[in-house]
């Protein structure tokens, strides 16, 4: 017997042929792809990171009016130290038209209290002083009717917050602001985008 009798002979088509590809079906596949970046993209922008724009100068110098950065909310808890977005404080301030986010650093968590001294110009948690290289300048006593308190216990489930510029923040330290509920905080701020001169980690 032949051992080559089952290959095919000369002449006869090995393959099948293949069919004439549609008008229009390279496109079709590049919106298919198109969509799918759209739709990875809104679920990435929504459920872990967001972009946000930092608006006045209350976290000079750390971070910059006009700086683009990207916040991490998928299974953030807030820590003392974090820089965060707050979204829409239940208060409406002097200048604002509504409700705004605002982007600030937790001093203090659920369960710790909180102690300025003005004259020393620090900042206690658990009775504890901060070291705060971050601050703008040095802290001084505000003018404002609405920031006479020194003294705050933070409830459980909230955080107390304060600018870096502490001299031009309006804060948790403000009466119509005070501490804040974590259901408001939608992530930690995590990397300056724009400008490029600033782009790092926050």
């Amino acid at each position: 017997m032949d051992e080559y009798n089952d290959l095919p002979q000369g002449g006869e088509e090995t393959e099948e042929e293949q069919e004439p590809r549609r008008p229009g079906a390279g496109l079709y596949e590049w919106l298919q792809l198109f969509l799918g970046c759209v739709v990875i993209a809104v679920v990435l922008f929504n459920c872990v990171a967001r972009l946000t724009r930092v608006d006045g100068p209350s976290m000079e110098n750390t971070l910059r009016d006009g700086e683009i950065m990207i916040i991490w909310s998928l299974g953030y808890t807030p820590k003392q130290g974090d820089i965060v977005v707050v979204n829409k404080t239940p208060v409406v301030l002097t200048g604002w038209t509504g409700p705004r986010a605002i982007i600030k650093r937790v001093i203090a968590t659920g369960g710790q209290t909180v102690d300025i001294d003005y004259n020393a110009g620090a900042v206690y948690v658990d009775g504890q002083r901060l070291d705060e290289p971050y601050i703008k300048e040095e802290m001084y006593l505000p003018y404002s009717s609405t920031m006479l308190q020194t003294h705050w216990e933070v409830p459980e489930g909230s955080v107390f917050i304060m600018g870096d510029n502490r001299n031009n923040s309006t804060d948790s330290r403000d009466e119509r602001v005070g501490t804040i509920d974590s259901g408001y905080i939608l992530g930690k701020a995590v990397l300056a985008l724009w400008p490029l001169d600033r782009f790092g980690a926050a």
